[in-house]
């Protein structure tokens, strides 16, 4: 009860409300940083996931490519885009670890775009086709509107796993909660380091909360468009 009594003062006090170190800034600082992270990685990965599953082939390399982001420690990326970042001008901080993470964000953006793109029921696509519509139109009007739940869990895995391993940031000199963790860990105030760790937490469940509501109205609205083209 100890601990959690000083984790509640620490909490309550003013001075951590505000400034460049408080709570407020370093939330934005980590919103922002996985934000850009997994944009970039939707922009790299959607395309190309969505692209291979439309025309139904390339199953092997997808998977492959997606199986070796997984596979990338987090940390040796930081270490291995350093020097990168630094050849660039970009120094320490956000660049570096945008550079690092956006590997991590792409496999599950890939893997849910291409399976749930590829999956899309042959009598469906059939009859979009009888229906005159061209690749193109079959892929906007009929194969993402279905798709679209499984991508966008794709792309909630991502941001979840992006939220939680944006605190490595913080090696590298960037703000977000991660500085609280580094920091708290360095001068042993673990009541920094606790307040930290679970408002990392809580970030990422809210992120899950969000992405999960967003999934459940999209799977709605596949279903509906898949009766309707088998009707038709």
């Amino acid at each position: 009860m100890g601990f959690l009594a000083s984790v509640g003062a620490w909490l309550v006090d003013p001075r951590h409300w505000s400034g460049s170190d408080g709570i407020p800034t370093r939330v934005g600082e980590h919103a922002l940083i996985s934000v850009v992270i997994v944009v970039l990685a939707c922009i790299i990965a959607l395309p190309l996931g969505v692209g291979l599953g439309h025309i139904r082939k390339a199953s092997f390399l997808t998977i492959s490519i997606a199986n070796v982001g997984r596979a990338l420690p987090s940390l040796a990326m930081l270490a291995l885009v350093l020097p990168l970042a630094f050849a660039l001008g970009l120094g320490l901080g956000f660049w570096p670890t945008v550079m690092a993470l956006v590997p991590l964000g792409i496999p599950p953006v890939l893997t849910n775009s291409f399976v749930g793109v590829k999956e899309v029921e042959a009598d469906v696509v059939d009859a979009a086709r009888g229906m005159g519509m061209s690749g193109w139109q079959i892929l906007r009007h009929v194969e993402l509107p279905i798709a679209a739940p499984l991508v966008m869990a794709g792309i909630r895995n991502s941001a979840v796993a992006t939220v939680a391993t944006a605190t490595l940031g913080a090696v590298v000199a960037s703000g977000g909660l991660g500085r609280y963790i580094v920091d708290g860990l360095a001068t042993q105030d673990y009541d920094k380091l606790f307040v930290g760790a679970l408002l990392v937490a809580l970030m990422a469940i809210g992120t899950e909360l969000g992405f999960a509501a967003l999934e459940r109205r999209m799977t709605r609205a596949g279903g509906e468009r898949s009766e309707l083209l088998r009707v038709s």
